[in-house]
């Protein structure tokens, strides 16, 4: 896109018509007297003479029209647009206990708890024709846990290669290594999400450092840290409690949402077959104490329908700010012409003095 930062000294175009008027106009003068040109009037004048005046004059009017060109100051702009996101930070953490493979009805089909909770959260990540609309803008982490948290992805921008690892975990089934350590799980989603802002900040101030503008640095920042933690079972195992755990991420400003996965089952016992309430298979009390102490909230789903709802509203809860910053790169180009100039006003010297010289 070429475009002139000062066009008004387009109207210096209108001296050159009058330029070439006044030329015109003028009537040629001797130099010289003589008492009778019949003497010269059989010699012919030569091309220089016939050259000369046209010639020369051409050149000057060429070379004011390109100091012209060059005083409106031609550029060419880049336009350039940098998207600018204020994201959120959510470090998904999933229940890959034992119980995580008991039966759970999804719209109709039979899966497990852990098969449910997968297409969930793949439809709370990229989106789908209904209420969740995807989160493109956010960084995405993804930590499993059962006697050991795991994480399984780091914070990303990419969502493909995220749920390509949540597509391939599975529950673990070992007695000594299926437990439930969720404070330990809290913690190191803390932990993460608190690196990945510190990395973050360092990375924008070393670029904006070295382009000395953070237009184009500032090009993501976050604007909330968040932990989505989804259990099906009691804290049986780890080094850390939940409550500490929470304390952990409420000092680093990091709110948890917990999803209690649970609904009324029936088990086969010593004493026969007997109904255990959901509230027994999870400690609901202490998951809201958890989920309020840091600013978060506990949302207790019995089904899958239920579980979308709860990602549906924490999707309202957590939105993401993106912005499209168009800006443009000027690159000056009156330089060529403002040459071209003194080039031509060299030739026409050249030339009035050698060739087209006048001789008195």
């Amino acid at each position: 896109m070429i475009e002139f930062q000062t066009p008004l000294a387009f109207l210096l175009v209108l001296i050159l018509p009058i330029l070439i008027w006044l030329r015109l106009r003028k009537k040629n003068t001797a130099a010289l007297r003589f008492s009778s040109l019949d003497i010269l009037v059989s010699s012919k004048p030569s091309w220089r003479i016939r050259l000369r005046r046209p010639v020369l004059f051409t050149l000057r009017i060429l070379c004011l029209l390109l100091l012209i060109i060059a005083l409106a100051r031609p550029r060419h702009g880049t336009k350039k647009t940098v998207v600018a996101t204020e994201g959120v930070a959510i470090e998904l953490v999933v229940d890959c206990s034992g119980s995580m493979a008991e039966p759970m009805d999804y719209f109709g089909t039979q899966a497990t708890k852990l098969e449910a909770v997968k297409k969930v959260v793949g439809e709370f990540v990229n989106g789908n024709s209904d209420q969740l609309k995807g989160r493109p803008g956010d960084l995405i982490g993804l930590i499993t846990y059962a006697t050991y948290p795991e994480t399984l992805c780091p914070l990303v921008h990419s969502h493909d290669i995220l749920l390509e690892f949540l597509k391939n975990a599975q529950p673990i089934q070992h007695r000594q290594l299926g437990n439930t350590a969720i404070g330990d799980a809290l913690a190191l989603a803390s932990s993460r999400l608190y690196t990945a802002e510190t990395e973050l900040e360092n990375q924008t101030k070393k670029h904006a450092s070295k382009t000395q503008s953070t237009e184009a640095a500032d090009t993501f920042k976050i604007k909330s840290k968040i932990i989505i933690l989804l259990t099906d079972g009691m804290q049986n195992a780890g080094k850390y409690q939940p409550m500490d755990a929470a304390e952990l991420a409420k000092k680093w400003d990091i709110k948890i949402y917990a999803i209690g996965v649970a609904s009324d089952m029936y088990q086969d016992t010593f004493f026969g077959r007997q109904m255990i309430p959901a509230s027994q298979q999870i400690n609901e009390p202490l998951l809201t104490a958890v989920a309020q102490s840091t600013g978060g909230q506990y949302f207790h789903a019995k089904n899958a329908q239920a579980l979308k709802q709860i990602y549906e509203t924490i999707d309202s809860l957590e939105k993401s700010t993106v912005e499209s910053v168009q800006y443009t790169q000027y690159a000056e180009k009156f330089a060529p012409f403002a040459n071209a100039a003194l080039v031509i006003l060299v030739l026409e010297i050249l030339a009035s003095s050698t060739i087209l010289r006048k001789i008195p």
